[in-house]
């Protein structure tokens, strides 16, 4: 029975995961008129730099307190990604935005 409790578990935070990535993918045409393929490779960063910030933070604070560890990398993710999205909108989405064809296509998968 357990070993089903923890395959359920683990199907549905891969299934919320996965909606989360989709949903990001829905707002940015939404909002912008450009279908983005740069979206998986921003959620991985995203993912890796929540990781190396909690595993920092862990180190820093002797290991004794996983969760403030965690909230620490999420903010310090988030601080990134808020970065590394603003370059992104500013110096590659902007210039997309009301364009014909191909074009919008053939720059967001850089």
């Amino acid at each position: 029975m357990g070993f089903f409790i923890e395959t359920m578990l683990g199907g549905l935070m891969t299934g919320m995961l996965y909606s989360l990535v989709a949903l990001g993918f829905v707002l940015i045409f939404k909002a912008s008129g450009v279908f983005n393929f740069a979206q998986g490779a921003m959620v991985l960063v995203a993912a890796l730099a929540m990781a190396r910030f909690s595993e920092w933070a862990n180190a820093a604070l002797g290991g004794d307190s996983l969760f403030l560890a965690n909230v620490i990398g999420i903010i310090g993710a988030g601080v990134v990604m808020f970065i590394v999205a603003w370059g992104v909108e500013r110096f590659v989405l902007r210039k997309l935005v009301n364009q014909e064809g191909a074009t919008p296509l053939s720059y967001t998968h850089l």
